[in-house]
């Protein structure tokens, strides 16, 4: 996820945002690495605090808002053509993060121990 997560985008602010100039850019993918760096720090601190596998839902608060962010993104460079390559980044940055969410709750029931009762034991 630090590739796909961090320095792709980043690559793509230090080029559009900082290199070429656009501010829509900078907006966009600076407001990305703030809420990113946010959950960092949250996730950090919640595992030093309480020292058990709560800090893992940490990114349920987060990811939510970071689809939003992205989708806002789109629609925010959606009448610049120029920034095409920006454009198809936050799309495959969604798609990352959507399918971590996913990997994220599919591992809930393993992380916390929930027993899982077989159809013979429904009936």
């Amino acid at each position: 996820m630090q590739l796909l997560g961090i320095v792709l985008p980043l690559v793509a602010m230090l080029l559009w945002g900082v290199w070429w100039g656009d501010r829509s850019v900078l907006t966009v993918l600076g407001w990305y690495f703030i809420v990113l760096g946010l959950q960092i720090i949250s996730e950090t601190v919640t595992l030093r605090q309480l020292q058990n596998v709560v800090w893992v839902m940490i990114p349920y608060i987060y990811l939510p808002y970071r689809f939003w962010q992205l989708y806002e993104g789109l629609t925010l460079l959606d009448s610049k053509s120029e920034l095409l390559w920006v454009r198809y980044l936050l799309v495959f940055e969604l798609v990352v993060w959507i399918v971590n969410y996913a990997i994220d709750v599919s591992q809930l029931p393993r992380l916390f121990r929930w027993e899982v009762k077989s159809n013979s034991d429904v009936s």
